[in-house]
């Protein structure tokens, strides 16, 4: 393939803190991460392979291999020569499927390129599938925006594949074109054929809730007291006795072999093994607010994973997690930081930009209070002054939500990269108050600011 817009070092990087000078924000981002770790943009050994064995437990493992008869029948109708590679890759960004025309693969395989290559950033720097794995958002990366000169004959848009099931990263959807024939429609399809796979899996997701309401309710009708089966995400299949919620908070790691555990919205359950699922048998009903007593609560917001944020608390009424959205991660590491609260405009401020953005803000709040209930106070919105806060951040900061676009959250990014500021937390220092020495007040400007938190 011919060379597609030259080579050139990375861009230096403006006053050693910001952004890259003249490439968008998230390119910036990635080559100023790649340079920390010491990749070379010269770089030419192929990427490591995942054995046959290796390749085949992955892809079962990703439960996406329901989604490509749909993807190939919508992309590549008989008779169309569509000038691109698809891939589908896991969540470690290890390319797991991949199909297109027969002389664009053999062209991508000179580059390591194809079935079982690791593509993350860390091995083969900039690239859609790696920057879509890491931030769990939507990439575009066209030609000299890789970091590998190798590489800059390409143009490639990938799109997380979210399971319907947990809302986590189940896969990435990527799709690769010669830099010189990059069609600007290249993005938008990548992003139907995500959301294709997306409804596919919903599909599954609700047959699969469907043959366990068929063991379900023969079972429940036995019962005098209230009573539901959810399936392993903690969807509800059936219910008797109580208005069954759309969704339970099982713990990450299931809940084993059954016995009593405290169920969030529920209280103490007996929970059971069956089926494909869970039999949930409330021991005495409690009001729809998880966290019911605030009092010696351990909140601990648990950043280390880039595209698996983890909300875990302990009170006296129990322990229970929660995998929060991106945007909630966003509001909670806000609130960690400002113990003094925040307004709705200050959150606007810090998250978009915006201060007038206040219905957003709210809106998500709201949601938030129904997993967080007495801990979320508001005027102005904060977490409870009782409870112990601790943020857990990744080993590099760029990992810190890398899928955070967030003014304040790219500052703060910054700021742990120099080691002037630190999370809060026993590992990172006293818990910070929104009186520091950059104020909460700050945030509620148009302009970007340093967020407040602990000093180094």
């Amino acid at each position: 393939m011919r060379q597609v817009g030259g080579g050139g070092t990375p861009p230096a990087r403006a006053g050693g803190r910001g952004p890259e000078r003249g490439v968008r924000p998230e390119i910036g981002d990635s080559w100023a991460r790649l340079r920390r770790l010491g990749l070379d943009p010269e770089r030419g050994q192929e990427p490591p392979r995942l054995g046959l064995g290796e390749l085949e437990e992955a892809r079962r493992a990703t439960g996406l291999e329901q989604v490509l008869p749909v993807l190939r029948s919508t992309l590549f109708p008989p008779g169309d020569a569509s000038p691109v590679v698809l891939t589908v890759s896991d969540p470690k960004a290890r390319v797991l499927w991949w199909d297109g025309e027969r002389k664009l693969k053999r062209d991508a395989d000179s580059i390591g390129f194809g079935t079982g290559a690791l593509w993350s950033e860390d091995e083969v720097g900039t690239n859609g599938i790696g920057l879509a794995t890491r931030t769990a958002r939507a990439s575009t990366v066209h030609s000299v925006e890789h970091y590998l000169r190798s590489h800059r004959n390409w143009s490639c848009v990938a799109a997380p594949v979210r399971d319907p099931r947990t809302g986590r990263l189940a896969g990435v959807v990527n799709l690769s074109s010669p830099a010189a024939e990059s069609h600007p429609l290249l993005r938008q399809l990548t992003l139907s054929a995500a959301r294709l796979a997306e409804t596919e899996l919903r599909a599954g997701h609700l047959e699969a809730l469907h043959r366990l309401r068929t063991v379900a309710v023969p079972l429940l009708a036995r019962f005098g007291g209230p009573a539901l089966v959810v399936d392993g995400a903690g969807w509800t299949a059936a219910a008797t006795g109580l208005p069954g919620p759309p969704r339970l908070a099982p713990p990450p790691d299931s809940w084993g072999a059954g016995g009593v555990h405290w169920v969030p919205t529920l209280g103490e359950c007996a929970v059971e093994p069956l089926a494909d699922g869970w039999l949930v048998r409330p021991a005495a009903l409690r009001p729809a607010e998880i966290a019911e007593r605030a009092e010696s609560a351990v909140l601990e917001l648990d950043l280390r994973r880039p595209n698996g944020p983890e909300l875990r608390v302990r009170g006296s009424a129990g322990a229970w997690s929660h995998s929060p959205t991106p945007r909630h991660a966003e509001l909670l590491l806000l609130l960690a930081l400002h113990r003094d609260g925040l307004s709705a405009a200050q959150l606007a401020g810090a998250l978009f930009a915006d201060p007038a953005r206040t219905v957003t803000v709210r809106a998500e709040l709201s949601r938030l209070r129904r997993y967080l209930g007495a801990l979320l106070e508001a005027r102005p919105y904060r977490l409870a002054a009782c409870a112990e806060v601790t943020v857990l951040g990744p080993d590099d900061p760029y990992d810190l939500l890398p899928g955070s676009d967030a003014p304040t959250v790219r500052l703060l990014r910054a700021d742990l990269v120099h080691g002037v500021r630190r999370l809060p937390g026993p590992g990172g220092g006293s818990q910070p108050s929104a009186s520091s020495s950059a104020n909460s007040s700050s945030l509620g400007s148009s302009s970007a600011a340093v967020p407040s938190g602990t000093r180094a």
